[in-house]
């Protein structure tokens, strides 16, 4: 009961103070008057402020140059810490600290207080739960090979394309996908379970040799080499071979033994997943290779086989590949299975669907004439699913329109996000310059998208208001020597532009002080006294006012 009433208590001063603060700032102003003017005798303000003048104008000239340059050699490393913190955080750290402290203090409403989540409507609660789906990680369905792509970039420029935090993701994958419970009774599979949780590659690769070792007949092992020892895509296509070869036998013995218990149901669940995996990767392969057609062929019929296993997103692939073909009409075809409402979207479908109806304009399509005569009916849609797509993704088009440099993309995406953008275009942009004039309508268009949606934070056109939480995301899975596309752009913290003028005008007293001492020094003392003279006025007029027995009553209170 006792920390409850003080609770109360506290919060009551809280409110007061508050109140005080917003309503009441003339009255603090005079009580300090006041106060100053009953204890100006036992403070000695004239004594202590004819000293403080006396002192001024004693300093020389050097000291007024060591202050104006130790005040601007502090305001700019203030500076250069701001800016490193807002291009590394997205926000400014005296705004970030100034809100997390002084504004509970000033009884601002916390936004996560409970009360704000009973109050909230049942839309606000709808669109807050599509931001953390829309948030949500997915594994890229173009990823690169490892070994084969990944690693060879590091060994021609240095630089690592995945982060720490990609390469985590990928490991809990494979431990979801490719381990089950009854792995532990089978000593191969024992020891793959666990290799995908070393963190070290050279650890996983000995343990895959390992595993093969025990059972040559391990898919998941030569999955692993597959993937991250081979370093041409041939040697990866060769060992996905033998998996496969593997992962069938292992896939039809588990499914005839799946209905006898719960652990053979895991098993067969996790040799399904193994097998799909390397029939997508092999589908992969003959992409990469140029074996256009068969890699069509092998992934419908993987979807065929598994249509179940739609949340893989193996359309995506199968939709690159046809573009790839320019089966302009089988990707009409797979657009109008997967670009329902009822599904969640994507970049791919989006621009792909985009880039198909400005196909059917783009070759004829002028500016000039179009604003002399009007959009016609066909190029009013396209115009619109360019909208439709931007909205989706804002950050595709600079990299289409190579406004920006592609880098190699993540092994995980986030939807709407820089990663997605970077996903799709670095597969999609041949397709793109392939159409005659596609480009030419993107670039004339596609900033049209944000005049419909002036606050996209807030509320969207066609899709839910775009989510806040993709730029801390796609700088955990981008590396760091890549620019993060922020969308809405972030206007410069009022704190980083104060701290910039603050630098520059210490920066240029310094200078002066520095050439011109003695005139500088002038007006340094000048100064001062002109700052301490309206404190000397206002105090001699509110004594000459006031009669002198109210100030004596105050005095005995």
């Amino acid at each position: 009961m006792a920390d409850g009433g003080s609770a109360g208590l506290v919060e009551r001063l809280r409110r007061y103070v508050s109140w005080s603060w917003t309503y009441l700032w003339a009255l603090w102003f005079l009580l300090v008057l006041g106060l100053l003017y009953i204890l100006r005798a036992p403070l000695k303000l004239h004594e202590n402020l004819s000293a403080v003048t006396a002192f001024l104008n004693t300093l020389t000239p050097k000291f007024y140059v060591a202050l104006t340059g130790t005040s601007s050699l502090i305001s700019g490393l203030i500076l250069i810490f701001e800016w490193w913190y807002f291009r590394k955080y997205g926000t400014s750290f005296i705004e970030q600290v100034s809100v997390s402290h002084l504004r509970p203090l000033l009884g601002a409403v916390d936004n996560n207080s409970p009360s704000v989540h009973f109050t909230a409507s049942n839309g606000e609660a709808e669109s807050n739960r599509q931001n953390v789906s829309e948030c949500k990680v997915w594994r890229n369905p173009l990823n690169l090979f490892r070994g084969a792509e990944y690693s060879r970039y590091t060994w021609v420029t240095g630089r690592e394309p995945l982060t720490y935090y990609d390469m985590n993701l990928s490991a809990q994958d494979h431990q979801t996908f490719f381990t089950c419970d009854t792995d532990s009774t089978r000593p191969a599979d024992a020891v793959m379970q666990k290799a995908w949780r070393e963190r070290n590659a050279q650890a996983r690769m000995k343990a895959a040799y390992q595993a093969l070792e025990l059972n040559n007949e391990c898919a998941t092992a030569y999955v692993l080499l597959a993937e991250e020892e081979t370093t041409t895509i041939l040697e990866a296509e060769k060992l996905f071979k033998q998996a496969l070869k593997a992962g069938e036998v292992c896939y039809r013995r588990s499914q005839q033994l799946q209905h006898h218990s719960t652990p053979q149901e895991a098993q067969h669940r996790r040799d399904t997943n193994v097998l799909v995996y390397i029939k997508r990767r092999l589908a992969m392969c003959a992409r990469k290779l140029g074996r256009i057609r068969e890699a069509v062929k092998l992934m419908r019929d993987l979807m065929k086989e598994f249509p179940l296993l739609s949340m893989l997103n193996i359309h995506e692939n199968l939709l690159e590949a046809l573009l790839e073909l320019q089966a302009y009409a089988d990707v009409q075809v797979v657009l109008a299975k997967y670009d329902d409402i009822s599904l969640p979207k994507s970049a791919t479908i989006c621009y792909t669907a985009a880039l198909l109806k400005a196909r059917a304009v783009s070759d004829k399509f002028s500016p000039e004439a179009a604003s002399r005569r009007g959009l016609s009916t066909a190029e009013m849609n396209a115009v619109e699913a360019i909208h439709r797509a931007v909205e989706f993704n804002p950050h595709v088009p600079k990299y289409l329109l190579e406004m920006k440099s592609l880098i190699l993309p993540p092994e995980h995406i986030l939807k709407r996000g820089d990663s997605e953008a970077i996903a799709y275009a670095f597969f999609h942009l041949q397709h793109w310059k392939r159409v005659e004039g596609a480009l030419n309508l993107l670039h004339c268009t596609w900033e049209g998208t944000f005049r419909m949606i002036p606050y996209p934070l807030e509320k969207g056109h066609l899709f839910y208001p775009y989510p806040s939480c993709t730029e801390t995301a796609d700088r955990e899975l981008l590396p760091s020597f890549h620019e993060v596309s922020v969308y809405p752009k972030k206007e410069l913290p009022f704190f980083i532009l104060f701290t910039a003028g603050l630098c520059s005008f210490t920066a240029m007293l310094a200078l002066l002080t520095h050439q011109f001492p003695e005139l500088m020094g002038v007006f340094a003392k000048a100064f001062f006294s002109t700052l301490f003279a309206p404190f000397n006025f206002v105090m001699e007029k509110i004594e000459s006012v006031l009669p002198s027995s109210f100030w004596h009553l105050l005095t005995r209170i």
